[in-house]
């Protein structure tokens, strides 16, 4: 019999927000995870530009601080846990994007393989950067999801490892480093089907 394929369905304005007001917090958790789930299962292989570009943009719509209430909780080997850091990776690029073209050039020479994996254009300028982790997360609904969260983990190591030699503060080059390695792991687990 077939099967009668339809348009993946997104949160809309104000989805988070009906979820996260005073909420029960495992009934915020189950929708947060029901949405993460949503977002990149529901869209998978879409080739919906103009859902590609609403995913990517979820931030500035709906606000970090609003996904912060609904999935900064999450582990980081769940969809909803990969989502915030992927949201905040790009979220933190944007913001500071002179100062993670410094960081990524210290760091590119020493974790060639990672650089590489990342994908991003040499030299790696402000704008290159902007537009690579662009890339990355419309990987969520356009492409394989374990390639989006290796290629921003392979980015993250880069970054951290620039962190190192330039001797940044180890708080910070600790928690990029934690950062890539939840991203990988995560990837691998998206690998073999295992990604909650």
């Amino acid at each position: 019999m077939p099967r009668d394929h339809h348009r993946p369905m997104t949160p809309g304005a104000g989805f988070f927000e009906e979820i996260t007001g005073g909420a029960d917090p495992a009934a915020v958790r189950e929708a947060g995870d029901l949405a993460a789930t949503l977002l990149v299962r529901g869209a998978r292989g879409s080739d919906d530009a103009d859902l590609a570009e609403r995913v990517l943009h979820l931030a500035d719509t709906e606000g970090l601080e609003t996904l912060a209430q609904v999935w900064s909780g999450a582990p980081a080997d769940t969809l909803a846990g990969c989502l915030w850091r992927l949201y905040v990776l790009r979220a933190w690029v944007h913001r500071a994007p002179q100062r993670v073209a410094r960081e990524y050039d210290a760091g590119r020479a020493r974790a060639q393989v990672a650089r590489v994996v990342a994908g991003v254009a040499d030299p790696p300028g402000p704008g290159e950067l902007k537009a690579m982790i662009d890339d990355v997360l419309r990987g969520i609904t356009g492409g394989d999801f374990a390639v989006t969260l290796l290629r921003a983990a392979a980015f993250a190591r880069v970054v951290a490892t620039g962190r190192a030699s330039l001797g940044s503060e180890h708080e910070e080059t600790v928690r990029m480093l934690t950062l890539a390695e939840q991203l990988e792991s995560a990837g691998h687990a998206e690998m073999r089907h295992a990604l909650g």
